[in-house]
């Protein structure tokens, strides 16, 4: 008899309707393959779904802020049911871009260099000192979210403008823009599932780029690098994985400028949805995917 899996997805972030597609996708693979499946939302009724459905494992499809930031697994864990993905410290610090990054630097992990910006400093000097210690342009993100929602590169002339955009986030990050090739690496437990580079006529890979089929994003696997720049690129994927604690799937996401990886963020709970680029790296490497899922699954079982 297959087990009982419930599948939480939707949640209140701006990725609600990423959230929606990847549990719609997961829950229908998992019924096609004879598992026994509900789907609920993270609401108030939650714990009692929880308590009448008695699944054997959770599997968290939330995205953003409150399933992927810790919040939803603290809930979780208080269930005693495996679920999915990384625990309630490793998903906090991947979704802190500030903290995963500053551990990135600590273990001479190349990734951009930034500074922080909170909405109660004054602007008056922030231009110089972000030609001081950046230079323009500068890519500028909320701490806290996915899916490049709210991702600007900003030049002198327009970063201003595009800061009181994020006046609703408490900080943000003000970052070196890197140019140069968009490599992401997925990573499965503790192996290395494999990496895709995508290319867009887009300003850089953003919300339209991953989710939107009109945006012609051209995702390419395999990816053209020479052998030790491929094993390079896996092992600096697998060594953050491990440096955050992280669980289950992750995909870490790589700008490749000059022969040098700059890891800009790692996904904690990257899409499963006909666009996402986990699946697509998990086929092109002979995993269908229902084995993905159960892969993940697995994982999950192995937790408690």
């Amino acid at each position: 008899m297959k087990k009982k899996i419930l599948v939480i997805s939707g949640g209140i972030s701006k990725e609600r309707i990423i959230s929606l597609d990847t549990g719609k996708q997961v829950s229908k693979e998992l019924i096609k393959n004879k598992y026994d499946v509900k789907i609920c939302e993270p609401n108030s009724k939650l714990l009692k779904t929880i308590r009448s459905f008695k699944p054997n494992i959770i599997f968290n499809a939330l995205h953003g802020q409150f399933g992927e930031d810790g919040y939803i697994q603290s809930i979780l864990e208080t269930t005693g049911i495996p679920y999915t993905h990384s625990g309630v410290i490793a998903s906090a610090i991947a979704m802190d871009k500030e903290l995963s990054k500053k551990i990135f630097i600590k273990h001479n992990i190349l990734t951009p260099k930034y500074i922080s910006y909170s909405f109660n400093k004054p602007k008056s000097d922030l231009i110089k000192l972000i030609k001081r210690k950046l230079g323009f342009p500068v890519v500028v993100k909320p701490i806290n979210e996915g899916s490049s929602v709210n991702v600007f590169i900003c030049k002198k002339n327009n970063i201003l403008k595009k800061l009181k955009l994020l006046k609703s986030y408490k900080k943000v990050m003000i970052e070196e823009f890197i140019p140069g090739r968009e490599i992401q690496a997925a990573i499965i437990g503790t192996k290395k599932l494999g990496a895709i580079e995508l290319k867009t006529k887009r300003e850089f890979y953003d919300y339209q780029a991953k989710y939107n089929s009109k945006a012609n994003t051209k995702h390419i696997i395999p990816v053209n690098l020479r052998n030790n720049e491929y094993n390079n690129l896996m092992s600096l994927a697998l060594k953050s994985h491990k440096l955050i604690g992280c669980r289950g799937v992750t995909r870490s996401d790589f700008k490749f400028y000059r022969g040098k990886f700059y890891i800009l963020e790692i996904n904690t709970q990257p899409g499963m949805t006909n666009l996402s680029l986990v699946p697509e790296i998990a086929a092109y490497h002979g995993i269908s995917f229902i084995k993905l899922i159960e892969l993940i699954l697995k994982d999950a079982s192995k937790k408690k």
